[in-house]
Order: structure tokens, then C-alpha cells, then sequence
């Protein structure tokens, strides 16, 4: 597995008590498998993904990225196991405004220490994977809401993570768009094989993940199989609705 949450608790305080935000839940993807997370707001889907992209150290429990055990990892660590190996997508592309998509993704090898020829390639290859080859040199404001969380999708998987994380992908989005961002998460994780975690309160694209996981009150029933994963060789290259993505107006 590459991803690996076990008996993860986590409380806040309250006052004075505490709040019990994740109740003894553990979670397992796999390599190339998407997980939906859902669940009302405050049941713990956000808490739960904090926890598995180390942003929250739990009260217990044990976090496990591509065999690696955060337990015991000091925060330089714990910042060097992100950068190498998870990925994040939150919910706000948070896009920086002066740099173009090609560049937004190009500063994140840079963080790396990938040399900017190495880097360019790597960034033109997945704007390539996500529809958006051609809006390489604009910037933020010249992309419609689709485009700037492609961007963000693709900037995420710059460095190669082994896990995946999506907070919320399609909430700023219409069916359409949302739908189109669904369709190329799937392909996505498929082609990559990353272990994706994508926390979600719209129900309604459920049908093209491989499992679904529910919480309420902190607590995860266990994953319901959606349908069985596709290997990734067997598919084909993500194929790209411009006319859902295409800036209005």
C-alpha cells in the first residue's frame, strides 16, 4: 500500500475538553487506486486529510507513506517526505499571479533541485496530460476556473508523489467542469499510479472512483468497492473536454 492511515486519532481542544475530530480511522489505497472521501461538513473529511499529507500529527496512531512511517520524523523531514512523495490539491488552485502555468509548475522542481531544462520538459509534458499544452504561457487571470485547477492538478504531480491528495476539486465548479476535472483525476491516478485521496461532498461523480469511504463523527466506515481498478497500461491518454474548460465571457 502506498498510502497506510492506522487507528488515527485526532482531538482538539474544546474549552475544557477536547473535541474528538477522528476517531480511531484507518485507510488504505494502493498504487494507481482513487478513494472518494465523503461525508457532511465537520465529520472529519478534512481532518483526515491533513493527517495523511502530515500537515496534523495525530494523538495516535500511525501514517505510513510508500513504507515509510512518519511516526518519530522531525518537521524537516516531514517537509522532505512531501516535497518527494505527496502531492496536494487544495481546494483554491492559490495560483501565484505573476507566473505563468508552465512556470507555476517549474518552481516546484526548482524547490527540488531539478535543473530548469529537466524542469520545463517535465512541466510541458503534464499541462500536455491535462488539455492545457497550449495555455502554457498565460497566467491565472487569463484561465477560466477549469483551467487554473487542471494547473493545479498538474502541478501537484510535478515531483512524481507517490500519494495523491485532493481537497475538494469540483466546489467552485458547474456539473460540467466538475465532471471533466473528475474524469481526468481518474485518468490521472491510473496513468501515474498514485494513491489518491480525493475528499469530496458532491456525490454525484462517484461512479468513476474505485472506492468510496464515508465519515460521520470522525469515524470511517469502511470503503465500499466501486469498481475494480484499471491497470495503468491498459488505458488510454487522458482525453480532454476543451469545450468544458474554455474561458467565458
Amino acid at each position: 500500500m502506498s498510502l497506510r492511515l492506522t487507528d488515527i486519532t485526532l482531538t482538539y481542544p474544546d474549552g475544557d475538553t477536547r473535541l474528538t475530530a477522528l476517531d480511531k480511522v484507518s485507510l488504505e489505497v494502493p498504487k494507481g487506486g482513487l478513494t472518494a472521501v465523503v461525508g457532511p461538513s465537520g465529520s472529519g473529511k478534512s481532518s483526515l486529510l491533513a493527517v495523511a499529507a502530515t500537515l496534523i500529527t495525530p494523538d495516535s496512531g500511525t501514517v505510513t507513506i510508500d513504507g515509510t512511517s512518519t511516526t518519530g520524523l522531525s518537521r524537516g523531514e516531514l517537509t522532505d517526505l512531501r516535497r518527494r512523495k505527496i502531492g496536494i490539491v487544495f481546494q483554491q488552485p492559490n495560483l501565484i499571479g505573476s507566473l505563468t502555468a508552465a512556470e507555476q509548475l517549474q518552481v516546484m522542481a526548482q524547490i527540488d533541485g531539478r535543473k530548469p531544462r529537466s524542469a520545463r520538459g517535465r512541466a510541458m509534458e503534464l499541462l500536455d496530460a491535462v488539455g492545457l499544452a497550449g495555455q502554457a504561457g498565460r497566467r491565472p487571470h487569463q484561465l477560466s476556473g477549469g483551467q487554473r485547477q487542471r494547473v493545479n492538478i498538474a502541478r501537484a504531480l510535478m515531483n512524481d508523489p507517490t500519494v495523491l491528495l485532493i481537497d475538494e476539486p469540483t466546489s467552485a465548479l458547474d456539473h460540467g467542469r466538475g465532471a471533466a476535472v473528475i474524469d481526468l483525476i481518474t485518468r490521472l491516478t491510473h496513468r501515474q499510479a498514485t494513491a489518491t485521496v480525493l475528499v469530496t461532498h458532491d456525490r454525484t461523480h462517484l461512479t468513476a472512483v474505485d472506492r468510496t469511504a464515508e465519515v460521520h463523527d470522525g469515524r470511517l466506515h469502511h470503503p465500499v468497492h466501486s469498481r475494480p481498478p484499471e491497470r495503468p497500461q491498459q488505458l488510454p491518454s487522458p482525453v480532454v473536454r476543451n469545450d468544458l474548460i474554455a474561458p467565458t465571457g
